[in-house]
């Protein structure tokens, strides 16, 4: 009965997962009906057609070499926003227990923020030359400040009668973190996350097409100097897709995950 229920359950919350899809479809293909305009009134040379972009990103599916060009950038962006989200996180925290380490922390992220990533680049470019290292360095210092403001906010806005109140009950530290501070915090934490995901491959590519470090900032550059339009638009297009699906397949899924008790609150939840 555990295992019928549990199953009937997960496919309750796929259905929903799903359907929830419909809004961001519609949004996506008003996207490319203005795209579709823009075509037919610049014409390809400037904006190729959802089509002609469609087709590109087929031979791009096609040649071998693609799938290589892709892991590249895909390990650089989501090795460094691993890093900025864990480290931001922990900084975070660690600021928004402690006045003195917010005071400490707080100004030196808002000097990483105010420096623009083009910056951190050339930086980067000196001290790592082209290769991986820059891409990575640059998402981490770029998108580190957002996860950190994310949990110095939950932390600092957290309602503290409840941590009076189950410290009363005889609850320990851990436990209070689990059950009252951390969803609290989470609820900050996944915004600047998606941010941060979002930032990561549009700096990862951005470091790549800047460094000739590979990937698919090498394939934009290439592109590019041939004034192949259509294959810039289509690797432009492929960038956007792992964007999302680093979002929606991977984000949502793990809020989702975690915060079951959003569900139970709803008037068509099911109560736990």
């Amino acid at each position: 009965m555990t295992l019928r229920a549990n199953c009937l359950a997960a496919g309750s919350w796929l259905g929903r997962y799903l359907w929830s899809a419909w809004a961001g479809g519609a949004g996506i293909c008003c996207f490319l009906a203005a795209w579709q305009a823009g075509h037919e009134i610049y014409g390809s040379f400037i904006l190729p057609s959802p089509l002609e972009t469609f087709s590109a990103i087929v031979r791009i599916a096609e040649d071998p070499l693609s799938p290589s060009i892709i892991a590249q950038s895909a390990g650089r962006a989501l090795t460094g926003f691993a890093l900025a989200a864990v480290f931001g996180t922990a900084l975070g925290l660690a600021a928004g227990y402690s006045f003195a380490a917010m005071r400490l922390l707080k100004p030196v992220v808002t000097v990483m923020l105010g420096v623009p990533p083009i910056g951190w680049i050339v930086l980067a470019l000196i001290w790592f030359g082209s290769s991986g290292g820059t891409a990575v360095m640059t998402v981490l210092i770029a998108s580190l400040p957002v996860s950190f403001a994310g949990a110095l906010e939950g932390v600092a806005k957290r309602d503290r009668q409840l941590e009076v109140m189950a410290k009363a009950f005889g609850a320990s530290r851990f436990y209070q973190l689990r059950t009252v501070t951390g969803p609290h915090v989470l609820s900050y934490l996944f915004p600047a996350w998606t941010t941060t995901a979002g930032s990561a491959w549009k700096v990862t590519v951005m470091a790549e097409l800047l460094s000739n470090s590979g990937g698919i900032g090498g394939a934009l550059a290439e592109a590019r100097a041939l004034f192949d339009i259509p294959q810039v638009t289509a690797w432009l297009a492929i960038t956007v897709v792992l964007a999302l699906l680093t979002d929606y397949g991977f984000l949502h899924l793990l809020r989702e995950a975690l915060e079951r008790w959003r569900a139970a609150g709803l008037p068509w939840g099911v109560k736990r």
